[in-house]
This record gives structure tokens, C-alpha cells and sequence, in this order.
């Protein structure tokens, strides 16, 4: 799976500048939309058209494209429920095509009627389930450009004097397993302590986003147990919560994770 920074909710501002493409935001909860980056355009050459995006779109393999045709007009649409960087630099490589071709964008209020459709599937890894239920996949709070940030979080307990070493473990952990960004917060009450681990990676380009074994890293810290006096989940009350911190071990692009106070 991918790890890291994405938008959704709400457009990144001061990030892109699109002439044709338009942001629509997901819808969560029931309505269960994806977010969709959509152009309606128009050009001479439908066919030729179509031809050179199929062959833009070889170079972005993890997106998802779908065109709606009517005569020389097409409505073009990136999906997803998770939009990456790299969804919104395909989308930028699609608007440098339409300027070469001279194309014009058109209004959705213009009577449209969908003669064909054709649709380029993302490839996309065979699905697997998450087989350690102490990895709670969780999103975020809006921080720097409007980014929402995917992580995995693991809530844990131990005696305070195994703290630092099981700490630096996990950073080697996570070395191992593609994951650039680990931050926790803690609570110590005597001597004993509750951690709330996030584990997760930065923005994710075309060129440079990072995928991650989820199974294979929740196996190595299943394995820390037998090291460690470790408990999952949390002990004590809400008064022992883990709310200090948070605490950093590997971070890039912080701005875009983490709110500073």
C-alpha cells in the first residue's frame, strides 16, 4: 500500500495551477465518492487525441483515467479516493498536451451526449488484508496546502526502562520497511509508559513514491513482543493517555504531517 501525504477533502493550494482541470472534492460518510480532478475540452482530432493520452498515460501506471466522448469533445477524469501528487502531475502533463493541441475548454453547462467512453485502469497490487489487528489505518486533520496524511498507528504499552531501546527498534523497523516518517506521542506514569505510534511517508511523486508491505512490517513488530514486556493497547485511564508529544524519529516533509505548536 502507499503511505503519506494526499488530498481528498479540499484542493492543494499554492501547490498546482490548472487551465482546463477542475477540482471536486470527495464526499465521505454515505455518499462515499471519490475525489475527481475533471476537464471538458474540445479539439480537432478526437482519435489522435485519445491516441496520445493512452500514451501519456503508460507513464503513470497507479492512476486511474476515463474519457467520456462526444464528436471532438471529451470530458477527462482523474479519480480517486486518495489523490497523490502524482494524480495532480498527470493531470499537469494532460494540460501541456491540450495546450499543444490547441485545445479549447469548454463549459459543463453545453449539452453534452456520451457517444463512447473508453477507461485506463490504475494497476494496482493484489489486495491483501491487514492480518494484525493491532495496525489501525488512520488519516488526518487538514494541515500545510490543505494535505491529509495516511498512516499506520499501533497504541502500546511497557515498562518505562525498555522505552528508548524498543524505540530505537522500531527506527530500524522502519528503515527496512520503506517507511520515512515515524513520530509518537507517549505518556510515563512511574514506571511504566503508553505509546501512540504513527508510522507513515511524505508526498508521493511520480517518480519517487514509496510502497509498503503493511504485513510484512506489522510481522517485525509482532516480533518485538517476544523481546520486550510489550502490550498493545493502552493501560491505565484517560488520564494516562498518550497525548505528549509528538515526538519525531524519521520525518520529511514535516509541514505536510505535522502541525507545529
Amino acid at each position: 500500500m502507499i503511505l503519506g501525504v494526499y488530498w481528498y477533502f479540499k484542493f492543494p493550494d499554492h501547490l498546482y495551477d490548472f487551465q482546463f482541470f477542475k477540482f471536486y472534492p470527495g464526499l465521505g460518510g454515505h455518499a462515499d465518492t471519490p475525489a475527481e480532478l475533471t476537464a471538458r475540452i474540445q479539439v480537432e482530432n478526437t482519435d489522435d487525441f485519445v491516441h496520445q493520452l493512452e500514451s501519456l498515460k503508460s507513464g503513470f501506471k497507479r492512476t486511474y483515467l476515463h474519457l467520456n466522448i462526444d464528436e471532438n469533445q471529451i470530458v477527462i477524469n482523474i479519480g480517486d479516493y486518495m489523490l497523490f501528487d502524482f494524480h495532480f502531475q498527470f493531470a499537469l502533463e494532460i494540460e501541456n498536451l491540450l495546450i499543444r493541441e490547441n485545445a479549447l475548454s469548454v463549459g459543463f453547462s453545453i449539452p453534452f451526449t456520451i457517444q463512447s467512453t473508453k477507461s485506463f485502469a490504475p494497476e494496482r497490487e493484489e489486495f491483501k488484508n491487514i492480518e494484525h489487528r493491532f495496525i489501525q489505518m488512520v488519516g488526518s486533520d487538514f494541515k500545510k496546502s490543505n494535505a491529509e496524511n495516511y498512516a499506520a498507528r499501533i497504541d502500546c504499552n511497557l515498562p518505562l526502562p525498555y522505552k528508548q531501546r524498543l524505540i530505537d527498534d522500531l527506527v530500524s523497523i522502519c528503515r527496512e520497511e520503506n517507511i520515512h516518517v515515524f513520530y509518537y506521542n507517549d505518556f510515563d506514569c512511574k514506571d511504566h509508559c503508553n505509546l501512540m505510534l504513527f508510522f507513515t511517508n511524505g508526498r508521493q511523486r511520480k517518480d519517487s513514491f514509496q510502497k509498503v508491505d503493511i504485513n510484512s512490517f506489522g510481522s517485525k513488530v509482532r516480533q518485538l513482543t517476544q523481546k520486550y514486556p510489550l502490550h498493545f493497547g493502552h493501560f491505565g485511564s484517560f488520564k494516562e493517555y498518550p497525548l505528549l508529544g509528538p515526538h519525531i524519529e524519521l520525518m520529511v516533509d514535516e509541514e505536510y504531517i505535522i502541525n507545529k505548536k
